[in-house]
């Protein structure tokens, strides 16, 4: 008896969940009836469902009116925001009920909010937008970004008022940093392009992580020319010295093998062996390349170099083969699958240039990240 009431326990709280009780049993009126409604779609004759939208629903009307009241009669801040905000949870359960044959039948006229809430939204767009243009004449970079926030709100509020659209506009471009991205060429021809592929990678990455809505933009030289940035925030310098790419060396190895290995025999009172012998010469060809990359980020207003980094990048490309003489037995299984290799080209100096640049590119993007997300 005492296991099935384990048992029963855990179902009906369960059932207590879903229909709300436990919401409305905590005061939270409007997730009761919420939770309530969605019990009847799905099991209409659920007593305890019913029973939450009988009893909750008033109690959230009353709960909201009582809450609008308080905002009125105050100054709190964006208090005609918050009504609306209100009126518009009222309106929601409202449509709610009526998704619901039952709870529609229980409440047959749910409060809504028309009239009234045109009226409160206008006046909710119009303290945001006074309170937007005050932090706009305030002209510090923290409070050009809360005016475009608060005119993004008022656009959502009433599409359109007065020069919402105009005011977005300028407090965006007010609040972004304009940041250039210079790369010093690499002098010698015969690595500009590899350079230039990197730069290209580190641009868009940087583009990707800020895009045009952020409140970073990122521009190379050319477009910051042809857009009229005369005085960005910041600049950031690439330059690669102290390289080398496809330094290369040949090493080879050479070894004596002996195997001894036990030679089966029907006579087992007779124990033998044979011995297997090979020369074998290893050779390894290696290509090195290596490289510092120097990252300055100036402050352009004052001169400052806010960044000073030098990222160091290394790689080394290897291809390990063997030739043999004698019996093959004398070889372990690595040794023999060595013997498979050839000899193969250098990969290209454009190649080695992409590879040691590509640990480089991952410390740089990285920290470039985390000194902009500061300004985002």
């Amino acid at each position: 008896m005492k296991k099935a009431m384990f048992l029963i326990l855990p179902v009906l709280f369960l059932i207590a969940c879903s229909t709300g009780k436990k919401a409305m049993e905590k005061g939270d009126y409007f997730s009761a009836v919420s939770k309530a409604v969605q019990r009847l779609q799905s099991n209409p004759k659920s007593k305890n469902a019913q029973s939450v939208v009988k009893e909750s629903y008033p109690l959230a009307i009353q709960w909201s009116q009582d809450e609008i009241d308080l905002l009125l009669s105050g100054n709190e801040e964006f208090k005609w925001d918050k009504t609306f905000q209100l009126m518009q949870r009222v309106n929601n359960l409202a449509r709610e009920i009526r998704s619901s044959p039952v709870a529609y039948s229980i409440i047959p006229a749910p409060k809504t909010y028309t009239t009234n809430l045109d009226m409160t939204r206008n006046k909710a767009a119009e303290e945001r937008y006074l309170f937007a243009v005050a932090r706009l004449d305030e002209n510090t970079l923290e409070s050009v970004r809360i005016a475009y926030r608060n005119f993004q709100r008022v656009e959502e509020l009433v599409s359109g008022y007065k020069d919402v659209a105009e005011k977005i506009a300028l407090a965006k471009q007010m609040g972004t940093l304009k940041v250039v991205l210079e790369a010093i060429p690499v002098h010698s021809k015969r690595y500009q392009l590899s350079s230039e592929f990197f730069y290209g990678e580190v641009f868009k990455y940087l583009n990707d992580t800020y895009p045009p809505k952020s409140f970073v933009n990122i521009f190379s030289p050319d477009q910051a020319e042809r857009l009229g940035i005369e005085y960005p925030d910041f600049v950031v310098n690439l330059q690669f010295y102290d390289f080398e790419v496809g330094r290369s060396e040949h090493s080879e190895k050479e070894e004596t093998l002996t195997k001894r290995v036990k030679v089966e025999s029907r006579d087992t009172s007779k124990v033998s062996y044979h011995t297997y012998k090979a020369k074998l010469k290893t050779l390894t060809d290696m290509a090195k390349s290596r490289g510092i990359l120097e990252v300055h980020v100036t402050d352009f207003a004052n001169g400052e170099v806010v960044v000073n980094e030098r990222i160091p990048g290394e790689f080394i490309w290897t291809n390990t083969y063997a030739i043999y003489v004698g019996d093959e037995k004398a070889l372990t299984n690595e040794q023999l699958e060595l013997t498979k290799g050839k000899v193969l080209p250098l990969p290209s100096t454009q190649d080695m240039f992409v590879e040691f640049t590509k640990p480089i590119y991952d410390q740089l993007t990285q920290k470039l990240k985390r000194f902009f997300n500061k300004y985002d």
